[in-house]
């Protein structure tokens, strides 16, 4: 149940940014309208932390990346200003919650090398989160 309210919370911030484009989740059917960009978020969870024994408590720890695609053309300014917004978003310290679950961000988001992707400009920008259960 964490995984869906920590996706949930950083996927809500995601969407709050604008201007706002077209977002491919996982697992979810979507066709790219020709010329228009989109992001395509990924939560990727890693292995937990354990404290202690018997209490239950744990830190769920990942990285929530956000591929940008853009439209062959546009030079890598505009992606790049787009993921520049995303790293101010999901600074160090920001926190975004769900229900009960709070997920922190740990560090500066960090902004990939952009590349060739089936066509379109693709840039990667990693955001490093945990949260403490």
């Amino acid at each position: 149940m964490s995984q869906t309210k920590i996706r949930a919370a950083l996927e809500t911030a995601l969407a709050g940014i604008a201007p706002p484009i077209d977002t491919a989740n996982q697992n979810f059917a979507f066709t790219p309208v020709t010329g228009q960009p989109y992001q395509a978020p990924y939560l990727l969870p890693a292995e937990p932390n354990n404290w202690s024994l018997g209490d239950g408590s744990r830190q769920e720890r990942g990285i929530f990346q956000i591929n940008l695609q853009y439209p062959p053309g546009q030079g890598p300014g505009v992606a790049c200003a787009r993921a520049e917004l995303i790293q101010a978003l999901f600074h160090r310290g920001a926190s975004f919650t769900k229900d009960w679950v709070t997920v922190q961000i740990e560090r500066t988001a960090e902004i990939g090398e952009g590349r060739e992707d089936n066509g379109r400009w693709m840039l990667p920008v990693r955001i490093r989160w945990f949260c403490n259960l």
